[in-house]
């Protein structure tokens, strides 16, 4: 291995509320720690102050001492640009942040301003500057970010239902969905940007449809095509709560949802929440709901992966991806290529990705999955 070689880890959502946060990550923090670079996404908010905003569907939030486990598990860089960051009012959005940052965690996609959102964190490792950025398209009002607002870096799309037989009310429709003109020339501003101050530019990015299997909606190829071209050299996708197909583009590559890594069962949240109608609806989107007694949630929410790059020369080598499967409690732990789960997860990733059309080929190494074109 080349002595400028770095590994960068990207996991997907992150989310410890527990008396003993550090549980969460108990099976993963010794591999997660061999990385140079390691990424996440932050769905809840580390406060004790605040008030739930009307809009909040599930009002997300954690002793501040959940800060200290991510780090400690081996994280440096985490993005809270989600549908979650202003669940709590402005209050636990300044909480999350200050929080973050005094764990020595580089807080991207989220700011007091749509200026600080915007920023990019660089990282300077074995002389390759590699910068972040975070983005977010599932957005309740009000939650992105403004001139003289706090919130998220946005990335908002707009959503067309075109009826198939336009003589047959009631049949099934098309669904088009394309992103905010402003808001993705604002990303490319951003990346060129980064771009010219970094060797490398890893995008981040909130989007997607959740709970049902595979589906990748039109916005988000539109999104990540636009940052490619504009010199992103990765992009890693998550908030669907399930893995997505992975994509190569200009050989780039995109995972379309990185799924949960370590974020708690929604009923962690709210105890009552089986019996909310908010929950029953969302229920629908997935036939395998609570399959299994002891973990009510969609089969598939137990499959994951942490998306592994090797930079050498300034630019990323390879790019694989290490499967991971979900306990009961929601804690990650690797598999070994001779754990029958292993095959599970990545014959579940084959297949999604080809069920988008992608022809994304997956080769072995050891405990890894090589992504090729």
């Amino acid at each position: 291995m080349a002595k400028d070689t770095i590994i960068l880890h990207c996991a997907g959502d992150v989310g410890p509320n527990r008396d003993d946060p550090d549980s969460m990550f108990r099976n993963v923090s010794n591999l997660l720690k061999g990385g140079d670079i390691n990424f996440c996404q932050l769905e809840l908010n580390f406060s004790t102050r605040g008030t739930p905003l009307p809009q909040a569907r599930l009002p997300m939030r954690a002793d501040p001492a959940g800060a200290r486990a991510i780090r400690d598990a081996g994280f440096h860089v985490v993005s809270f640009a989600s549908n979650h960051c202003m669940d709590w009012g402005r209050e636990a959005l300044f909480d999350t942040i200050d929080t973050l940052k005094k764990e020595k965690l580089a807080i991207i996609g989220v700011g007091e301003n749509i200026a600080e959102a915007r920023k990019p964190a660089i990282f300077e490792c074995k002389g390759t500057r590699v910068a972040f950025l975070a983005y977010n398209s599932v957005l309740p009002m009000a939650y992105w970010a403004e001139e003289g607002r706090p919130g998220c870096a946005p990335l908002r799309a707009f959503t067309v239902y075109e009826q198939i037989e336009h003589d047959q009310p009631g049949t099934p429709c098309r669904v088009h969905t394309f992103t905010q003109r402003a808001d993705l020339a604002a990303m490319v501003d951003d990346i060129k940007k980064a771009g010219s101050q970094a060797d490398l530019v890893i995008v981040s990015t909130h989007w997607g449809v959740h709970f049902i299997p595979a589906v990748i909606a039109d916005y988000e190829k539109e999104i990540a095509h636009a940052a490619i071209d504009a010199g992103a050299d990765l992009i890693v996708g998550h908030h669907p709560h399930i893995l997505k197909g992975i994509e190569i583009y200009k050989g780039k590559a995109i995972f379309h949802s990185l799924s949960n890594y370590a974020l708690e069962l929604p009923f962690q949240f709210d105890k009552k929440l089986r019996e909310t109608t908010r929950h029953k609806e969302i229920k629908n989107l997935n036939p395998q709901w609570e399959a299994d007694p002891e973990y009510p949630m969609p089969p598939d929410t137990r499959k994951t992966v942490l998306a592994k790059c090797v930079i050498s020369g300034k630019s990323i080598e390879k790019v694989s991806f290490l499967p991971v499967y979900l306990t009961v409690r929601a804690e990650p732990e690797f598999l070994t290529s001779e754990d029958a789960r292993f095959m599970e997860v990545t014959s579940y990733m084959e297949e999604i990705t080809k069920s988008q059309g992608f022809d994304t080929r997956f080769t072995f190494d050891g405990n890894e999955v090589i992504v090729q074109k």
